[in-house]
């Protein structure tokens, strides 16, 4: 079965040769000895794909009865150890693990809700959602209402449901006629309809999102954007403005949060580490032409003065070269 979490613009690939008891040795021995050997580990790591790591870790289960995450954790620290023990997680329990991080506690990071929900397929966040379940006994719809409210809710839990369209048909009927419904439910009226702008943004697939932007155009003589920031405030607005960018150009979405993690005095490492690791596998070469694109600089050369020691090594290897 093909997986959810692989495109074809992903920077990490199957490794050739790959010999799961054989790695699983090689990773234990630089555990094991005095002083992690974090070279060895490092590379063999960011060289394999999430799915041949899997059956690295059940290996190295096998053969020491010990579980491979639990051990990095212990062996490593700090930033290091967090992106480490992300390479290591299957994609599905990564996300729910940090949707779970942006909701716990007192403040909730709705800037990580919205990132992983605006960006996800259905059939991701169907996976993601099972995941939460699994690793937490609880559902992430549950989780999500009595973190959030209103509007931005209503529609984080839209998303959480995994029931955007997939199909690749568009219907221009349905795109002009829900292009009219979007315009009549914000420009054209006081007050706006937000349900309206949820339904669509957040069950219509995505070609058919960009035909119905299209069609908006025509009609209201704005960008959808610009009526959103128009009509809406708050998380809400900025969901549905993620959505919208998504649509548009996800790596180029991407690439700006990777811009807004790296820029000014401290790093973000959590958002860092989320994008990097979750997006190695499918669109990360992309990322990086859009961030050449837009700042002007390489992805690497950002992460390269912002970050250091191995913590830097991995995420280069993660990067996969200069542009």
């Amino acid at each position: 079965m093909a997986s959810v979490w692989v495109g074809s613009r992903g920077t990490i690939r199957d490794y050739t040769g790959f010999n799961a008891s054989k790695d699983a040795e090689t990773v234990r021995k630089a555990i094991k000895g005095i002083g992690t050997d974090e070279k060895t580990l490092i590379s063999i790591l960011t060289e394999r794909s999430n799915a041949q790591r899997q059956l690295m870790a059940k290996e190295y289960r096998a053969a020491s009865g010990k579980d491979l995450k639990d051990d990095l954790k212990s062996d490593l620290s700090g930033n290091l150890e967090r992106v480490i023990v992300a390479l290591v997680t299957p994609p599905a329990v990564f996300d729910a693990k940090q949707l779970k991080k942006s909701m716990k506690g007192s403040g909730t990071n709705e800037k990580a809700l919205i990132e992983i929900l605006a960006s996800r397929s259905s059939k991701q966040m169907k996976e993601v959602s099972q995941a939460y379940y699994t690793v937490y006994k609880k559902s992430l719809g549950d989780d999500i209402s009595s973190d959030t409210s209103g509007d931005f809710r209503k529609a984080l839990l839209t998303l959480a449901d995994g029931r955007r369209d997939e199909n690749v048909k568009v219907d221009e009927h349905l795109a002009k006629k829900d292009a009219q419904v979007l315009y009549s439910a914000g420009e054209k009226k006081w007050g706006t309809d937000e349900d309206k702008f949820t339904e669509i943004l957040c069950l219509r697939s995505i070609p058919q999102l960009k035909l119905t932007f299209d069609e908006y155009r025509n009609i209201s003589k704005k960008t959808i954007e610009e009526s959103i920031q128009g009509e809406m405030s708050g998380h809400f607005e900025d969901l549905l403005l993620a959505i919208v960018q998504c649509v548009t150009n996800t790596p180029a979405f991407f690439a700006e949060r990777l811009y807004q993690s790296l820029k000014g005095a401290g790093t973000d490492e959590f958002t860092l580490n989320r994008i990097m690791v979750s997006r190695s596998e499918i669109d990360l070469l992309d990322i990086r032409a859009e961030y050449k694109k837009h700042y002007g600089c390489s992805l690497y050369s950002a992460i390269k003065s912002d970050t250091s020691g191995d913590y830097k090594t991995t995420l280069l290897m993660i990067c996969g070269g200069d542009d």
